[in-house]
């Protein structure tokens, strides 16, 4: 019933910045709590961060924290998330989910993003 699109991935330098988007259809995206994923090639995917459905609460994962930051603007069914300070090891295809709890380490989210991929040079 929700579609997730994400955009704003593409080639950086180490130290640079970029901002990807999860675009969601329908005008009842304030319900869910968006989650923001990364899988490298080879490796398994890691949890970058979430975001609540009114964007009180945020939780980030320990290799991003005070790099990264979610925000969203539920009126343009939009979530955001700022990556500044990239480093080589950031290059992985990015994901945003949604789901209607706020549970941090769930691997259960109810929809699914196809990915952007950030690639990140040195």
């Amino acid at each position: 019933q929700v579609q997730l699109v994400e955009s704003g991935g593409g080639l950086v330098q180490a130290g640079g910045s970029l901002r990807l988007s999860c675009a969601a259809s329908g005008h009842t995206f304030g319900n869910y709590n968006v989650g923001w994923f990364r899988q490298a090639p080879g490796k398994e995917r890691e949890f970058v961060g979430v975001i609540s459905r009114n964007g009180a609460s945020l939780y980030y994962a320990d290799s991003v924290k005070g790099r990264f930051t979610i925000s969203r603007d539920n009126a343009k069914n939009t979530v955001y998330l700022q990556m500044n300070s990239l480093k080589p090891e950031d290059t992985a295809l990015y994901y945003c989910a949604a789901r209607m709890g706020f549970v941090v380490g769930a691997a259960e989210y109810d929809y699914w993003g196809r990915g952007t991929q950030v690639t990140v040079s040195s």
